[in-house]
């Protein structure tokens, strides 16, 4: 391409959900812009491959409920602890649906990304941003890299938006770094087969033990998939003593072999070998903008350490922060895009900061045992809980839940936030 043709209104690096999401409602609006993902589609990626309500509503807001549909669907949580299963439906709620998919990354991060290309985005996979441009103190594009030849190119905007997920390396080279006060998440997981793989629960075990009955950290999660496979799991956070020294692998191997017996997990066959990753959380990537970029998703830390959650925070951010730039472009005036750190911590700054007193609680053991052992054993208690973890508390009602979170925000919005 020439190098006129290289001048866009916005340049979004990374085609996972944040920046396919970002790209989306940039080309709804209007707005000249290019995506460039580093890797190839279809590609995997570490995740549970749970679609909680609040990510639903984000796909079906750009209108691909439709194409989710073939998808497995499940109607809610089954919480398994201490000898006791509950199992909890969504909630009724007026904006969020009261069902979610299990959709495997491979397949749902290439059906946005070409889903924005299809609404006018320009869009190039194996295609990585190598470097910042940066002209009179401006980042003013990137260099990109074919992986497929080597070759470098110039891409010139107005405006970037950063995201390439939780290591964010175009993030860091403009200077954003984590709060390393702030939880970080661990997981890994693969999938086995199982023929219970089209069950209408996703499953969550919060009393994890090897197979001599020792206590594990972290919490075990199995998603059936659909298609004969289940998703198999283990998070756990970094507010645990000793988390650097925990052996994700020994995690993996243990709770595939201890899981509930009627899932059939063979824990000597998994379907691939097992990934992991680690997480930033509650917002913990900053700063979030500079003059002329934005960081999005999981490369801003937009992450729920209530229970990993991370997809649904990256369709939302991605299209706020898609709605500032089109005002930035629209108007020309830059300084719509500085809201959209104030969007952010109206939106889920009270929110992930109880999360983070969550997070430490956890992080302790004896402690969560016993909260767990209470929990289990109201199913009006943990539908609570569930409304809360998912962030799907009534928006003009105040009940039980919504009571709760109320008091317990009321206590944390007096505690200092910590240095970073």
């Amino acid at each position: 391409m020439t190098a006129a043709a290289d001048r866009y209104d916005v340049l979004v690096v990374g085609g996972g959900p944040a920046g396919a999401s970002t790209s989306y409602w940039l080309a709804k609006a209007g707005v000249r812009v290019v995506c460039v993902e580093r890797k190839t589609f279809p590609r995997d990626k570490t995740c549970g491959d749970g679609l909680t309500p609040r990510a639903v509503k984000q796909l079906t807001d750009m209108g691909l409920h439709e194409s989710l549909e073939k998808y497995h669907r499940y109607t809610g949580l089954r919480a398994v602890a201490h000898g006791v299963t509950l199992e909890l439906n969504w909630p009724d709620h007026p904006i969020y649906p009261d069902h979610g998919f299990v959709v495997k990354r491979r397949d749902l991060d290439q059906l946005v990304f070409e889903h924005a290309a299809a609404a006018g985005a320009e869009t190039h996979q194996g295609t990585e941003a190598v470097a910042p441009i940066v002209e009179g103190g401006l980042v003013t594009g990137a260099v990109v890299k074919d992986k497929a030849t080597g070759e470098t190119r110039e891409i010139k905007a107005r405006y970037i938006v950063i995201a390439d997920g939780a290591n964010s390396r175009f993030g860091r080279a403009l200077g954003t770094a984590r709060n390393r006060s702030y939880p970080l998440g661990m997981a890994i997981r693969t999938y086995y087969e199982s023929p219970l793989h089209d069950e209408p629960w996703i499953e969550s075990c919060l009393d994890v033990r090897d197979r001599n009955g020792n206590s594990m950290p972290g919490y075990g999660w199995i998603f059936p998939v659909g298609d004969g496979t289940i998703n198999v799991g283990i998070g756990l956070l970094s507010t645990f003593r000793d988390w650097r020294d925990v052996n994700t692998t020994h995690l993996m191997t243990e709770w595939a072999a201890t899981a509930p017996d009627y899932w059939k997990i063979d824990p000597d066959n998994p379907v691939c070998a097992p990934t992991g990753g680690r997480i930033p959380m509650a917002g913990s990537v900053n700063p979030k903008v500079g003059p002329t970029w934005a960081v999005v998703g999981d490369a801003g830390g937009s992450v729920n350490p209530f229970n990993g959650e991370g997809i649904d925070y990256a369709y939302e951010t991605g299209r706020q922060v898609s709605e500032f730039l089109a005002e930035a472009i629209a108007t020309g005036d830059g300084m719509a895009l500085q809201q959209y750190p104030k969007w952010l911590d109206a939106e889920y700054g009270l929110y992930f900061k109880v999360a983070r007193l969550f997070a430490q609680v956890i992080g302790q053991p004896a402690l969560m045992r016993e909260l767990t052992k209470v929990g289990m054993q109201s199913r009006s208690l943990m539908d609570w809980v569930l409304r809360i973890m998912a962030n799907l508390l009534q928006p003009d009602e105040i009940g039980p839940a919504e009571a709760a979170y109320a008091m317990a925000a009321a206590v944390v919005k007096r505690i200092p936030e910590p240095l970073p």
